[in-house]
């Protein structure tokens, strides 16, 4: 199995060997359920559908609760899809086992939502270099479009002011720093994206 699903539960930090303070993301992995295999023959391609985190019977809908009953679980608020398994089967359970220490993931989540925001928020502007000469509150403006009498509209794809973040973003390359199975949690170096309780996708 390559990845597993998990909730964001925060930062620390630890000490390494050499004594070094690595900051890192502690994230809940599994257990998750096997609640849909798709071969080939009948779907046209192969996966396993992964499901975590228990949901209410009174938030899930008739359909997806045979779906659920199918696999012999109770509902999942997350449903995630991975295509490389190997020999798991409908009903199996995945756990964070599947990762050790000093093994590289990459996690996938959605990014916080910060609305509508300016270009030195957005894009990293510098906005303008100074007050005086009449400059009056243009520190944060994005100043000229470039757009004249020719062309007469703005280019698209220009790093204007607009909403900013809840977009899904991966972050590779993290390095597993502890595994404790007992509890379902895994630690991963640097940071992750979301608010913590995000949920997130961790693949090898």
């Amino acid at each position: 199995m390559s990845g597993i699903i998990g909730k964001k539960v925060g930062m620390t930090s630890i000490f390494d060997a050499e004594g070094r303070n690595i900051p890192c993301t502690v994230i809940e992995a599994g257990p998750c359920v096997v609640t849909q295999v798709k071969t080939e023959e009948k779907d046209g391609y192969s996966s396993i559908q992964l499901g975590f985190d228990e949901a209410k019977e009174k938030n899930v809908t008739q359909p997806l609760k045979g779906h659920y009953a199918k696999a012999n679980t109770t509902p999942k608020r997350k449903l995630v899809e991975f295509t490389e398994f190997d020999g798991l089967n409908l009903g199996d359970t995945v756990t964070v086992d599947i990762f050790a220490e000093g093994d590289y993931v990459d996690v996938v989540g959605t990014s916080k939502g910060k609305g509508f925001q300016g270009v030195v928020k957005r894009h990293g502007f510098a906005g303008v270099g100074g007050q005086t000469h009449g400059q009056h509150n243009r520190m944060r403006a994005p100043g000229s479009l470039g757009a004249s009498s020719w062309p007469s509209r703005v280019f698209k794809g220009m790093r204007m002011a607009g909403r900013t973040g809840g977009d899904r973003v991966k972050v590779q390359n993290l390095q597993v720093l502890k595994v404790y199975a007992e509890q379902n949690l895994v630690v991963v170096s640097g940071s992750i994206p979301g608010a913590k309780g995000s949920y997130v996708i961790l693949d090898k």
